[in-house]
Order: C-alpha cells, then structure tokens, then sequence
C-alpha cells in the first residue's frame, strides 16, 4: 500500500515581492514557506508585470513529476487568473501539485482544482469590478474638472535624455541613472530627432 501523506517528489517553494523595498514581505513569505516543509526556495523582487520573472522560470525547469510547488498566495506566482490557470496547467503537465497557502488550495485534489478555477474566476471579476468603478470615478472627476492624470515623469526628463545620449550613454545606461524605463528613454530619442 502506498504512503498517500508524504510527497514523493521535492517540495519547492516560490516567492516574490515587487520592489526590494518589501524585505519584510520577502521575508515572511520565505519564513512560511519552510515552514510549510520547503525544500528548495526560489525568490525574487521584481513586479508581477515584468516580462521575465527568471525564478519563476528557473522553478518550473527545476520542477519534475511528483514535487510540489507551494506559494504563499496566488498573486504572488501569477499577474492574473489567466496566467495563474496557465501556470496550473504547465505544473499539471508535468505532474506537478500546487499549494497556495492563503487558500488553502492543493491542486493534487480534485476539490483543490476546482476551487482554483473558481477562486481564479472571482479574483478576475472582482478585478473587473474594481477597473470599472476606477474609470467611472476618472470619468466623473474628468467631468468635475478635478482629474489631471499621472505626471509625465520620463518627460519631465526629456532633456537629461537628450544630453546623455549626446555624451555617448547608452539607452540602457540612461534610464538606469535617471530611473525611467528604457522605452521611455528610446520615445524621448525619437521625438527629439
């Protein structure tokens, strides 16, 4: 008879915080991490919606038939439900489990599935929810007069852009010292030309 209480594989934990301004955040994830029985830890300090999350990636090529991956909660391993349920599925594939603390959600069940897909749904709609009532209150404070926006902050920049990349700077370079992001610094080079 098999022992269905103890994981076969390696039990793997994942987190992330969006600035390295949140240690205290990182840290409590890593702390309930081991003590969920982590194993192997990856983490990493960038926001949800950069492009490439490499620990995130490094996680899933570590990961094999058998180990769990645990993470504290479900927007801390996905920037929304549809990249939450595409996860899911790249870990199901591989037969992989995974555990989301916060709501108490095990994947190698078929309750476990079921209630992330659902859990999934409702995080969107409530997102939804939330976007609509954002841009109705832009609207009525557009309408009120009240509504400037976001400050143009890399535009405000515009001429530091400009000189740097007269000295010879890279882009890369430029948007590192001014704290702007890179399209933001090639945007500013092609209107200026």
């Amino acid at each position: 008879m098999i022992d269905t209480t103890k994981p076969s594989g390696h039990i793997v934990g994942y987190a992330r915080t969006s600035t390295t301004d949140q240690k205290a955040g990182l840290d409590a994830q890593l702390r309930d991490l081991n003590a969920a029985g982590c194993t192997k830890l990856f983490h990493e300090e960038l926001s949800a919606v950069a492009t490439k999350r490499p620990e995130l990636e490094r996680a899933l090529d570590y990961l094999r038939e058998g180990d769990i991956l645990i993470v504290t909660k479900p927007d801390r391993l996905a920037r929304s439900t549809a990249d939450l349920l595409s996860i899911s599925k790249v870990l199901d594939t591989k037969g992989v489990t995974l555990r989301i603390l916060s709501m108490n959600v095990d994947t190698s069940t078929p309750t476990g599935k079921l209630m992330l897909t659902l859990l999934g749904g409702i995080a969107e709609f409530e997102r939804d929810l939330m976007l609509e009532r954002q841009r109705e209150g832009i609207a009525k404070a557009k309408q009120e007069g009240k509504y400037k926006g976001r400050k143009a902050t890399a535009r405000a920049k515009a001429h530091d852009v400009i000189h740097l990349k007269g000295e010879g700077m890279t882009a890369d370079a430029i948007a590192a010292r001014l704290g702007i992001g890179r399209a933001s610094v090639f945007r500013i080079l092609r209107d200026a030309a």
